[in-house]
């Protein structure tokens, strides 16, 4: 043993595992989905500072911001649902478990709804101009996440009673509700630019 009181070789115990590989990677994976976005918000206000005084965004666009947050109330329950998900799962209550998913996919369906008949009032199209092309680039990739987001959760539900999801100490119920909450927050960023941001 040295002076400093190190430890011999024989007594080195192994560090314990912080995260199961699967919840790792997911969190790796939504870091290069945050860099994603991060470019296509740097492109908006990059844009935005270009525009001349008060024509961002352009005369002809017509946001509806009520229907928004409606679509961001929904997907803030979707969230927050999830957290009691997870403490049901933990606890073997899977019934419990299920039933804070269907609110979840619901109201996650609900923001899907609203985010089409969104688009279908808009008064612009993905050609009018880089406004167009910017926020339909942002808010159709973020719809894409949330339409794989209810499929994952869609999976989550049918597998909550699966030994196989359970042999990991939910792994991969926790992966899927850290990717839930990404897309929730990532929307969060891109109701304010948009809609609040003027």
């Amino acid at each position: 043993m040295s002076i400093a009181g190190a430890v011999t070789p024989a007594r080195r115990d192994r560090l314990p595992i912080r995260a199961h590989p699967l919840v790792f990677g997911v969190v790796v994976f939504l870091a290069s989905e945050l860099m994603f976005f991060a470019a296509l918000f740097a492109a908006y206000f990059d844009l935005r500072e270009q525009a001349a005084p008060r024509t961002w965004p352009p005369s002809y666009v017509h946001l509806d911001t009520l229907d928004s947050t409606v679509g961001t109330v929904l997907l803030f329950v979707s969230s927050v649902v999830m957290f009691a998900m997870a403490r049901a799962a933990g606890r073997q209550r899977i019934r419990a478990a299920r039933a804070w998913l269907t609110v979840g996919i619901v109201c996650a369906l609900g923001f899907i709804a609203v985010a089409l008949y969104g688009y279908s009032r808009d008064t612009f199209t993905i050609a009018s101009s880089a406004y167009g092309s910017l926020y339909y680039t942002m808010t159709g990739f973020h719809l894409l996440h949330v339409i794989a987001g209810v499929g994952l959760l869609v999976a989550l539900w049918l597998g909550l009673r699966s030994p196989a999801l359970r042999a990991n100490r939910l792994a991969g119920a926790e992966a899927i509700s850290y990717y839930w909450h990404f897309v929730f927050v990532v929307w969060l960023g891109l109701w304010s630019a948009i809609y609040l941001i003027r």
